[in-house]
């Protein structure tokens, strides 16, 4: 899910980097520092899923790059970090989506006190990239790129055209809307039963509602219930931070430059799978 001139040298990256390993610690990654050329940050990465942390780390190296002091460019990486860690129920800036789906968006993510719009925002950017014609490779269509059979389970005529179509900007915003709901629904089930292990720590909460309804999108609620929370895999532990490294910038806060969050690329695979 740049780097530039700062005050401060080599203490305000290490800090950064810090807050970078505090961010990465809810998903079992660990991030060190290597080195400082210049005014960059080289990160070495450990772990699984070091690869899918590219978004996290676009997001610290970008607040070295703000022309501001140091003081203000830490305190829009802690900001942005406690975002990413947060439930993503902020205010939407409804100036980052486009504006035909403004009203979309703040619907779906009304539908239930467990998502908000700023996640189904960034949801769409991981799935599709805003792109309501996207042809997925197992028959997903639209801006969610739902299976057909999900689509169908979830769709309604949202738009009142007089059709169900997952290639209808809002009917495919609100199946979205309406399968996080219930997807998240039974992750408070696995939470509340006991399924799931919730741990809380100065890390952020791990396996929260939010995370399980986001793998379980991505992976289907089998595999989270078999891995008793989010799967410790690339892909659903990518997911969910790829979706959260978006957070900030849909808040109104910051954003990665453009072509710096490779993991929020539009989604082709195989993105969403039945529920349980």
């Amino acid at each position: 899910m740049g780097a530039g001139t700062e005050e401060g040298g080599e203490g305000g990256g290490s800090t950064a980097v810090r807050n970078g390993i505090v961010g990465a610690g809810a998903c079992g990654c660990l991030i060190l520092p290597l080195g400082m050329a210049g005014t960059l940050v080289i990160v070495i990465i450990y772990g699984g899923f070091g690869v899918l942390l590219a978004p996290l780390i676009a997001l610290i190296l970008l607040f070295h790059g703000g022309g501001g002091s140091d003081s203000a460019n830490q305190d829009t990486a802690n900001q942005t970090l406690a975002i990413l860690q947060g439930d993503g129920k902020g205010e939407l800036d409804t100036s980052m989506v486009p504006a035909d789906l403004v009203d979309p968006i703040q619907k779906a993510g009304a539908l239930c006190d467990a998502i908000g719009p700023i996640v189904i925002a960034s949801q769409l950017e991981k799935e599709s990239g805003f792109n309501a014609n996207l042809v997925g490779p197992d028959g997903e269509q639209g801006l969610s790129q739902l299976p057909p059979d999900l689509f169908k389970q979830y769709g309604k005529d949202d738009d009142g055209n007089g059709k169900v179509s997952a290639l209808d900007a809002a009917d495919s915003v609100m199946a979205q809307g309406r399968y996080m709901c219930d997807l998240a629904g039974q992750g408070q089930q696995l939470i509340d039963s006991g399924g799931v292990q919730q741990t809380t720590d100065a890390n952020g909460t791990a396996n929260s509602v939010l995370d399980l309804a986001l793998a379980g999108y991505d992976v289907g609620m089998d595999a989270v219930r078999t891995a008793k929370g989010v799967p410790q895999t690339n892909e659903a532990q990518g997911y969910v931070l790829a979706v959260r490294a978006q957070f900030a910038k849909y808040q109104g806060i910051d954003a990665p430059p453009p072509g710096a969050t490779p993991g929020v690329t539009p989604d082709t695979g195989d993105s969403a799978a039945p529920p349980a």
